[in-house]
C-alpha cells in the first residue's frame, strides 16, 4: 500500500513541531524554569489542600493505579515519590559519575572545600533536629529529614539572584549539592529500608548488568534501554530498597568517557540531555504536587500549633540553622588548619550565601519525611510544614545576602569595565601600563 507524499504544509508543520519541542525542552533544562515549576507544584497542593475542596485533594493523590499482581497498585502519591523521583535521582546519578570521572569531584584538592562542607551540612542539622526532638516520642526517626539540599531549587534562586556571581560560586554550590544527594541516597538506601527481599535485589543486578554491559557499548535504542530500566527499577521496588535507588545504579552504569574526538558528547552527557526536561519539567514538579498539599486550614492541629511542634522546629531549625553553622562552619575549618583554599575571588559572605542555600531541603526532605514517618500520619503533615517554612526562609535569607554580593560584584565589573576616554582599553588596563 503506498503513502501519499507529505505536502509542504505538513512539512513545515512537522518541523515547527519538532522545533517547538527543542525548544521547551531547552527551556526546561534551565535551572530557574525548573525551580519556577518545582514552586508552582508545590504551591497550587497547598492551595489545593486549603480549600473547601480538600476531600477531592486527598482522594486524588489516594487513587491506586497499577497491577496489583505485581505488587505495583501504589497510589498517585507512591507513584510520584517511588516512580517519577527514580528519573530525577537517573539524572542526578548522571551527574554524580560526571563529577567523579570528569568534575571537581575528580581531584580530592579541589573537591576538599565542597566535599566538607556537604558533609558539616549533613552532621549539624541532625544535630540540631535531634537536640530539639529530644523526648518527643517516635520523632527521633526523622533526623535526616534536614539534611538534605534542594539542588533544583538551590540553583534556581541563585540563578535569578546572582547574575553577575562568580561562576566559582556556582560551581562550589553544584559540587556541594551533588555530594548531599549521593549522601541522602546513601541514607534512604541504608537507614530506610524495614524489610530487605535479598532474592528481588540479586535478580536485580541481572537487569542492570545487561543496561550496563549495553551502554559500555555506546547501544542508545531506547527499545533496548528502557525495558530493562523498568525491571531493574520493579526488582528494586521489590526488594524492599526505595525504588529511586534504582535511579542512581542506572546513572553509575552510563559511561561518562567521550566517544572520540570529533564524535560529541559520551552517553552520559546524552542521556542528561534527553532526560533532564522530563525530571525537571514534570517528574519533581508532579511529586511537589502530590507531597506538600498539607491542609493548615481543616480538621485537626492548626497550624500554630504544628509550629509549636517539636517536629517541626527541629526541621525548620535544621535547615535554616543546622545548614549554615555546618557548611559554613566545615569550610572554615578545612581551610584554617588544611591547604584547601576557597576558590580566586569568593569571599566568606559568598559561601555564607551558600550555606544559607543549602538550607532549601525539598524535594528530598519531603521524601525522607514520608519514609520516616509514612503518609498521611500527623507527623508527616508537622514534617511537610517544617521543610515549606525551613526551604522559604532559607531561601529569602539566602536572597538578602546573595543580593548585596551581586551588587558588589556588579560594580566591580563596571569598575573593570570603565572606560573614560574612550579609546576601547578599559581604565584599569592603561593604569597599570603607566603604572609599570
Amino acid at each position: 500500500m503506498s503513502h501519499a507524499p507529505r505536502s509542504q504544509d505538513q512539512r513545515l508543520f512537522s518541523r515547527g513541531s519538532w522545533l517547538e519541542a527543542r525548544r521547551i525542552g531547552e527551556v526546561l533544562r534551565t535551572e530557574t524554569v525548573g525551580g519556577m515549576l518545582l514552586a508552582i507544584g508545590a504551591v497550587a497542593a497547598l492551595v489545593w489542600a486549603n480549600t473547601p475542596w480538600r476531600e477531592s485533594y486527598e482522594a486524588l493523590t489516594q487513587l491506586r493505579v497499577g497491577p496489583a499482581a505485581l505488587h505495583l497498585d501504589l497510589t498517585l502519591a507512591q507513584w510520584a515519590a517511588d516512580g517519577l523521583l527514580a528519573i530525577f535521582f537517573f539524572v542526578a546519578g548522571l551527574e554524580l559519575k560526571r563529577e567523579f570521572v570528569a568534575g571537581d569531584l575528580r581531584e580530592m584538592r579541589r573537591a576538599a572545600l565542597p566535599v566538607t562542607a556537604a558533609v558539616g551540612g549533613m552532621v549539624v542539622p541532625a544535630l540540631v533536629y535531634l537536640l530539639v526532638t529530644a523526648g518527643s516520642p517516635g520523632a527521633a526517626d526523622g533526623w535526616a529529614i534536614p539534611t538534605a539540599t534542594d539542588i533544583a531549587f538551590a540553583l534556581a534562586v541563585l540563578a535569578v539572584i546572582g547574575t553577575s556571581l562568580p561562576a566559582a560560586l556556582r560551581t562550589f554550590l553544584l559540587t556541594l549539592a551533588v555530594v548531599d544527594d549521593l549522601l541522602a541516597i546513601l541514607v534512604i538506601a541504608l537507614v530506610y529500608t524495614d524489610q530487605l527481599s535479598v532474592v528481588p535485589l540479586l535478580l536485580a543486578l541481572v537487569p542492570l548488568a545487561m543496561f550496563a554491559w549495553l551502554v559500555q557499548r555506546r547501544i542508545r535504542s531506547w527499545w533496548l534501554l528502557l525495558p530493562l530500566a523498568v525491571l531493574v527499577w520493579v526488582l528494586v521496588h521489590e526488594s524492599g530498597v526505595h525504588a529511586t535507588v534504582a535511579g542512581v545504579l542506572l546513572g553509575f552504569a552510563v559511561p561518562v568517557v567521550r566517544q572520540a574526538p570529533g564524535e560529541g558528547p559520551g552517553l552520559a552527557e546524552h542521556f542528561e540531555h534527553r532526560w533532564r526536561p522530563l525530571s525537571a519539567g514534570f517528574a519533581v514538579p508532579a511529586f511537589a504536587f502530590f507531597a506538600a498539599g498539607v491542609s493548615v486550614t481543616g480538621a485537626g492541629a492548626g497550624l500554630g500549633e504544628s509550629l509549636g511542634h517539636a517536629v517541626t522546629l527541629g526541621v525548620i531549625l535544621g535547615l535554616v540553622l543546622g545548614k549554615v553553622v555546618g557548611i559554613f562552619g566545615a569550610t572554615y575549618l578545612v581551610q584554617r588548619f588544611t591547604k584547601a583554599r576557597l576558590a580566586d575571588g569568593l569571599s566568606w559572605w559568598d559561601v555564607l550565601g551558600v550555606a544559607l542555600l543549602g538550607g532549601i531541603g525539598f524535594t528530598v526532605s519531603l521524601l525522607i519525611g514520608e519514609l520516616a514517618f509514612g503518609t498521611g500520619t500527623p507527623q508527616d503533615d508537622n514534617v511537610k510544614i517544617g521543610v515549606l517554612f525551613g526551604s522559604v526562609i532559607a531561601a529569602l535569607l539566602a536572597a538578602v545576602v546573595l543580593r548585596i554580593r551581586n551588587g558588589v560584584y556588579r560594580r566591580l565589573c563596571a569598575e573593570e569595565e570603565r572606560d573614560t576616554d574612550a579609546d576601547g582599553v578599559p581604565d584599569v588596563y592603561e593604569d597599570d601600563a603607566a603604572s609599570s
